[in-house]
């Protein structure tokens, strides 16, 4: 069912609207019964949507838009064909203009917290473009200059009106779409504990202003394996670091004791709890 008072950003969305209604189905019903993905989405939410949402804060960007990450890449690092990379989904041209990092040793489109300033960097421009944070959101799937012309074009100011490409087409109802699942997950058949979530990780930030000739040993030296420095730090995509100009880098490890910590947390579960109510009990959830 449909909210009667569907928002985003405040912004209020005209289900009156027969096409905005039947948009707006589509994507719910696709998000509700694409069972692994959305269960996936669901526990990756815990762990980095925080993060998210206190940069948008921080940079006055609605907390709306914290939901973008989830349907460019569910929260992974992945690589479009088109080459689009990161949570965010940044082409390489696009992160280097809103001021992201990019060479042979360092991409900061992998690192959550660079990419995700710089979407914040993106969505303000945007905002000051249009006046509209719906309509900043949508640039983000179109660009700011395509949503213009359609805009000149069809002279109308609101998405909901626009015909446009279908991928963007749907793409405000899609964010729409994941904020109502995530965010009432019982009310679309999701039967969630805490702790069947992935929780945040404490960590800590070690600042680099020189070369690191072999980041494994580095990991070694701060307790931690290459995997996990690799987990924590995807942004680098070497084995080290020449840092030649002598930049301020940091890299970004657990706190001690994260892992009995997290290895506690699912010992105390007898299941993961994860059951939807389209799936019969007896069979294997994820």
């Amino acid at each position: 069912m449909i909210p009667k008072d569907l928002q985003f950003a405040n912004e209020k969305v005209p289900i009156y609207d027969f096409t905005v209604i039947e948009s707006m189905e589509r994507e719910l019903l696709v998000n509700t019964y694409f069972h692994s993905q959305t269960i996936l989405m669901h526990k990756r939410a815990k762990r980095w949507l925080p993060l998210i949402s206190s940069i948008l804060k921080k940079n006055g960007v609605p907390d709306d838009f914290k939901y973008i990450p989830l349907i460019e890449s569910n929260l992974t690092n992945s690589i479009s064909p088109k080459g689009a990379t990161g949570y965010w989904q940044f082409v390489e041209s696009a992160g280097k203009q809103y001021g992201l990092e990019m060479n042979d040793e360092v991409d900061e489109r992998y690192s959550v917290e660079k990419s995700t300033e710089a979407a914040c960097k993106y969505f303000k421009e945007a905002y000051k473009t249009f006046g509209n944070w719906t309509l900043a959101a949508a640039a983000y799937n179109v660009g700011i200059e395509g949503l213009k012309n359609q805009i000149e074009k069809q002279k109308t100011s609101s998405y909901y009106d626009l015909s446009l490409n279908e991928e963007t087409a749907r793409y405000v109802f899609r964010i729409l779409a994941v904020k109502e699942v995530i965010s009432n997950p019982k009310n679309y058949g999701y039967q969630l504990r805490k702790k069947d979530l992935y929780p945040p990780i404490s960590t800590r930030k070690i600042q680099i202003d020189s070369s690191v000739t072999d980041l494994a040993d580095f990991a070694i030296k701060n307790n931690v394996s290459y995997k996990i420095l690799k987990y924590f730090n995807p942004w680098l995509r070497k084995n080290s670091l020449a840092n030649k100009d002598k930049k301020n880098y940091f890299i970004e490890l657990p706190t001690q004791g994260y892992n009995e910590e997290y290895i506690a947390r699912l010992a105390s579960s007898d299941s993961l709890g994860m059951r939807t109510e389209s799936t019969p009990a007896n069979e294997t959830t994820v």
